[in-house]
């Protein structure tokens, strides 16, 4: 019933974000032909670079989506955050099905046609045109259609750029744990496969039919080439100011407090590209230029981006922030939002009071008979798992399992896992009755919250310097805890809560 609930409340935005999803999907199967069809008459008719080729599409299936748009963000005009980077990375995965059943498709004419064929005095230009495509179209085409059907499912993806789509409420979902939001981008998805699917195979069968017309089909792709257009230069307003965040709901909270007081405080307009998928994902957007701002946290900065040694002094860890970001990148850390976000070790509140655990040195004689759950980012970063087992000495009876960081916490609370790493201001953790184990050999860095801002967007826009200051230590542990579990337990919308925030201790 909340489910229904929240599809009619958000029928606006569902459709919204429907139609973004369905010129995604449709641009990329556009450019996906316009590139995999040559390439596949090349394939079959040079049988030589055809291994090459479909090697290549092979090859880029394997590739990690996140990693693939990782790399993409810092090129200049493929990169970047938003549509452009999605589109290159999601065109990439759309050509091996039409690659491979274009060249299927011509080298499956029958040889009785291609002699017949050269016996009326056709040039190989003549025989591809009137002779080998035309059969083998319906073969092509069903290239196409599995593309597209894919394509409704990897282009959720997208949102971890910032490009949208039904992905936005999937990517929410999973970091707020909140079933309703994820149905709300999974159902519809499904529903446009099933339709799109239903339609092209409609097509399919008729080009089949030799005596129907292919106008609508060429109408259908010209709009689609128009459109792509549109997606790939979009109008940008000289006075933008982008806002990035990172993918779990204290960066959604973040991130919406900042462009609501840039809002409040300026005449400048804000785009959103909240729910980017972690700190490379959003550190590379900053210096790409791609957004303008987003929050970061000391430690994670000084370890997990600049990748210097562990400073414990949280005065002497930010100076150092600050200095290395402006003289590499020419980017302004902030003032300190007044709350630090550090690690937090956690077992559930039940084994705590029966082992007696208050540190993380008391638990260090259980883990061998323990599993552990970390997040991507904790097993990868030296501020992470493998600095922590090396200062405390935890030895676990299997290697860790590897989730999302906010499934973690589930896992934990259904005995999935028996310790996990996850953040100090999560509402989850009272929530979930969890326990925080203290750091007492002081193994993690100082992590407050500190605004990323490029230098180039301040000069621009000084009134947006005097809106940031503005927020410097008004922010309490406490409070953002507060501001978590009214999102994450009470499935209140990021915007309101930052909202009500902001109207309390910026008053207005």
């Amino acid at each position: 019933m909340k489910t229904l609930h929240f599809f009619a409340e958000h029928r606006q935005e569902m459709l919204g974000l429907t139609g973004e999803h369905l010129l995604l999907v449709a641009i990329y199967t556009l450019i996906g032909a316009i590139a995999g069809i040559p390439l596949g008459v090349i394939a079959a008719h040079r049988p030589r670079f055809g291994k090459w080729i479909l090697g290549f599409a092979n090859v880029v299936q394997t590739i990690p989506s996140l990693a693939l748009f990782g790399f993409l963000i810092p090129l200049p005009f493929i990169g970047g955050v938003g549509s452009r980077t999605a589109l290159v990375a999601l065109v990439l995965y759309a050509l091996l099905p039409i690659v491979r059943n274009t060249a299927t498709g011509i080298t499956g004419v029958d040889p009785v046609m291609r002699e017949a064929a050269l016996g009326l005095g056709l040039t190989p230009r003549q025989m591809l045109w009137m002779v080998e495509l035309p059969l083998a179209r319906g073969i092509i085409f069903a290239g196409l259609r599995v593309a597209t059907v894919v394509n409704v499912g990897v282009a959720t993806i997208a949102a971890a750029v910032g490009a949208g789509g039904l992905g936005m409420y999937i990517f929410r979902g999973v970091s707020m744990v909140d079933n309703r939001l994820i149905l709300a981008g999974a159902i519809p998805a499904a529903l446009l496969a099933l339709v799109l699917d239903f339609t092209l195979g409609q097509i399919e069968s008729s080009l089949k039919n030799q005596r129907r017309s292919s106008f609508p089909l060429l109408s259908f792709f010209g709009v689609l080439c128009a459109s792509v257009v549109i997606m790939l230069f979009p109008r940008s307003h000289v006075s933008t100011i982008v806002v990035g965040g990172k993918n779990f709901t204290e960066q959604l909270i973040l991130g919406e407090i900042l462009a609501q007081q840039i809002e409040s405080h300026t005449a400048l307009h804000v785009e959103r590209r909240l729910n980017l998928a972690g700190s490379l994902i959003a550190h590379q957007a900053l210096i790409a230029g791609e957004i303008d701002m987003y929050v970061e946290y000391v430690g994670t900065a000084l370890q997990g981006v600049l990748k210097l040694p562990l400073i414990t002094d949280p005065d002497a860890a930010a100076a150092r922030v600050r200095s290395e970001y402006a003289s590499r990148w020419g980017i302004e850390a902030g003032q300190s939002l007044g709350f630090e976000n550090t690690f937090a070790v956690l077992v559930r509140g039940e084994d705590a009071r029966r082992l007696h655990l208050g540190t993380i040195t008391d638990a260090v004689s259980y883990t061998p008979k323990w599993t552990a759950g970390f997040g991507y980012e904790f097993m990868e970063r030296e501020d992470g798992f493998p600095g922590l087992s090396r200062v405390y000495g935890l030895r676990f009876a299997a290697p860790p399992k590897v989730l999302d960081l906010t499934l973690t916490y589930r896992a934990l609370a259904g005995k999935q896992v028996d310790l996990i790493a996850g953040n100090s201001t999560d509402g989850l953790i009272p929530a979930l009755n969890l326990t925080q184990l203290a750091d007492d050999r002081h193994y993690f860095p100082p992590y407050q919250a500190v605004t990323l801002v490029r230098g180039s967007t301040l000069a621009a826009h000084p009134e947006v310097r005097a809106a940031l200051d503005a927020l410097a230590d008004k922010i309490a542990a406490d409070e953002m805890r507060r501001m978590n579990a009214a999102v994450d337990l009470d499935h209140r919308e990021p915007r309101d809560v930052a909202a009500q925030f902001l109207r309390a201790s910026m008053r207005y």
